[in-house]
């Protein structure tokens, strides 16, 4: 039915590195969507790149509703949500690394 593996919320403790991340969001070898080589930009490049892949997915099926040629009105739902949850994700994401940054140059040298 669908390609979202439930059973990976419960292995989140026990999570290290951040290899995790990429794979969550549907990048890294199998999306082919960007390098995942462990690092921190490889990452958020695979992350992005799955973002992207959700979005055009989702606009595809939301086209092809609109126009009738979608038998299987759930696929456009449920890749509408994904987009929209995976969207969230990085701009939460953004939104700390931004404010990260901004605590780090309020330091005192």
């Amino acid at each position: 039915m669908s390609e979202l593996a439930l059973g990976a919320v419960n292995g989140v403790s026990g999570v290290t590195g951040t290899g995790y991340v990429g794979r969550a969001a549907g990048a890294g070898s199998a999306g082919g969507s960007g390098p995942s080589d462990g690092t921190f930009a490889g990452t958020l490049s695979g992350v992005l790149g799955g973002l992207q892949q959700q979005q055009t997915t989702s606009n595809t099926l939301a086209l092809q509703a609109v126009t009738g040629d979608l038998t299987d009105i759930h696929r456009a739902t449920l890749a509408a949500g994904r987009a929209q949850t995976t969207m969230e994700l990085v701009a939460a994401v953004r939104n700390q690394a931004v404010s990260g940054f901004n605590e780090m140059m309020r330091m005192q040298a």
